[in-house]
C-alpha cells in the first residue's frame, strides 16, 4: 500500500506528536501544529493517537491511494474531493484503490491532517517521524512531499467499519458515515480571534503601558510568520528599563518580546533555548486554534490563571476521551 503524489501543494510533511528526549542536544521537538485535529485524525481510522499523519498547509496537494485506504481528515477546510464529488472531513472516509483526493486552496483555517489506517512507513528518527525541515530529517527523506513521490502506508489491524467495506463491495467508489465527530472547524468560523495566556516570569519587565496594551488590542499575524513562530503586528511593547537575560528554556506557546518591541509566539519548531524576555504562555488549549490562524488573521490575548488554564485544558481532554470511546464503539458497525 503506498500514497503517490501527483500535486505537493505548497507545504505537506509527516508530522506527528514530536520529537521529545533530544533538545540538550539542539534538536527541537518540532511536530504538528495543530495536535487537536492530528489526534481526532487518528481516532478516526483506529491509529494510535501519536502515529505520523500528513500536515497541509495554505493550498493541498493531489494524493493517489493506490489500495483501498481508510482515511481520516481534520482540522482546516481545504474542500478536498474525489471525482468533483466531495470527500466530507472529520469523518471516517474508505477509498477504493486508485482513488485519487484532491486538496484545494484552504477556505477555513490554514492546515488539515489526513490519518491513513496503518500509519505511513516512515523511518523513526530519534524516535518521531516527524519531519524537521531546517535540519533535513525525519518523515519522508527530510523534506516536504514532491510531485511523484511514493509514500509506504502501514498495513491496519483489524478492519474497521465493515459497514463501510459493504458499501465498497457495491460499487461506491469511497463510502463514509452520516455521522461526524466535533472537529475544531466551529472555533475557526470567527474573523477575529481570543487567545488565552497565562502571564509569565519576565510579564512584570513590561511597562505598565505595554502590559494594558497586550490584553487590550488586537494583534495581525504577520505575512514572514512560520512554524517555528508568529511575529505579531500591533503596538510595540517596551521594558521598564533594559535588561539582559540568560538564554532559557521555551516551548510552543511562549510569548517572547525581542528589542524591536514586536511580540513572537514560539510555535511547534521553536529553538530549543531564546534569550528574549518571557512574558507568557499560550494557554495550551488555544494552541490549536493559534495553529489555524493563517497571516492576517487578528488575535486578542486575554490573560488567564494557570489553574484555570489547566482546568480548560482537561476539559477539552475529556471531550477528547468521550469521542476515543465513542469511536470505538462506531468501528464495529
Amino acid at each position: 500500500m503506498a500514497l503517490r503524489v501527483h500535486r505537493a501543494g505548497i507545504l505537506s510533511t509527516l508530522q506527528d506528536l514530536g520529537r521529545y528526549g533530544y533538545q540538550r542536544f539542539g534538536v527541537p521537538v518540532g511536530g504538528v501544529m495543530d495536535e487537536y485535529s492530528h489526534r481526532l485524525a487518528n481516532l478516526l481510522v483506529g491509529n494510535l493517537e501519536h502515529e505520523a499523519t500528513l500536515e497541509i498547509t495554505l493550498a493541498g496537494p493531489r494524493l493517489e491511494f493506490t489500495q483501498d485506504t481508510l482515511i481520516g481528515i481534520c482540522g482546516g477546510d481545504f474542500a478536498p474531493s474525489l471525482e468533483g464529488k466531495n470527500v466530507p472531513a472529520a469523518r471516517p472516509v474508505l477509498l477504493s484503490k486508485g482513488s485519487v483526493v484532491d486538496f484545494g486552496t484552504c477556505r477555513l483555517g490554514c492546515r488539515a491532517y489526513l490519518a491513513v489506517a496503518g500509519g505511513f512507513e516512515v523511518p523513526l528518527v530519534m524516535g518521531s517521524k516527524s519531519t524537521y525541515l531546517r535540519g533535513g530529517f525525519g518523515g519522508f527523506e527530510g523534506r516536504a512531499l514532491r510531485r511523484g513521490d511514493l509514500i509506504p502506508i502501514g498495513e491496519a489491524g483489524r478492519e474497521s467499519y465493515p459497514g463501510l467495506r459493504r458499501q465498497l463491495d457495491a460499487g461506491a467508489r469511497c463510502a463514509y458515515p452520516r455521522w461526524s465527530v466535533n472537529a475544531n472547524s466551529a472555533f475557526l468560523a470567527h474573523g477575529h480571534h481570543r487567545i488565552h495566556f497565562v502571564p509569565g516570569r519576565h510579564w512584570d519587565l513590561l511597562s505598565e503601558d505595554s502590559q494594558q496594551q497586550f490584553g487590550g488590542v488586537q494583534y495581525r499575524i504577520a505575512p514572514d510568520s512560520d512554524r517555528m513562530g508568529y511575529r505579531l503586528e500591533g503596538p510595540r511593547l517596551s521594558l521598564k528599563e533594559p535588561i539582559e537575560i540568560l538564554s532559557e528554556a521555551v516551548t510552543f506557546g511562549s510569548i517572547q518580546v525581542p528589542p524591536d518591541g514586536r511580540p513572537i509566539v514560539l510555535m511547534a519548531n521553536r529553538q530549543t533555548t531564546g534569550g528574549y524576555p518571557r512574558i507568557g504562555e499560550v494557554s495550551t488549549v488555544d494552541l490549536p486554534l493559534l495553529a489555524q490562524l493563517p497571516p492576517g488573521d487578528t488575535v486578542h490575548f486575554e490573560p488567564i490563571t494557570h489553574e484555570d488554564s489547566q482546568r480548560l485544558y482537561l476539559q477539552r481532554d475529556r471531550e477528547l476521551g468521550i469521542m476515543r470511546e465513542a469511536l470505538r464503539m462506531r468501528m464495529k458497525q
